[in-house]
């Protein structure tokens, strides 16, 4: 179960004035689904899917990491993005 706080990052990441790159993208989702199911059980995509490749990636890479911490880590990068693109 994810923290309350972890749930008003997710929304304000949502409202960023600009863009994240397609590398925090990556970084926000495997750590989200991380945070909010565990480690990565599904199958690998097929290798012509690019997008779904890539997201399922960078959610393996973060396999036996806590759930908590992921949310820590989420968190930090959430607040990272906030202060780099509303500056």
């Amino acid at each position: 179960m994810v923290s309350q706080l972890f749930t008003e990052k997710a929304e304000a990441v949502k409202t960023l004035p600009k863009t994240p790159d397609n590398d925090e993208l990556l970084e926000l989702y495997g750590l989200y689904k991380q945070a909010t199911i565990g480690d990565n059980k599904t199958d690998k995509p097929n290798a012509f899917n690019f997008k779904a490749k890539y997201k399922w990636e960078a959610w393996k890479d973060l396999e036996g990491t806590s759930q908590e911490e992921a949310e820590e880590l989420y968190i930090k990068l959430v607040d990272k993005l906030i202060a780099k693109y509303t500056s």
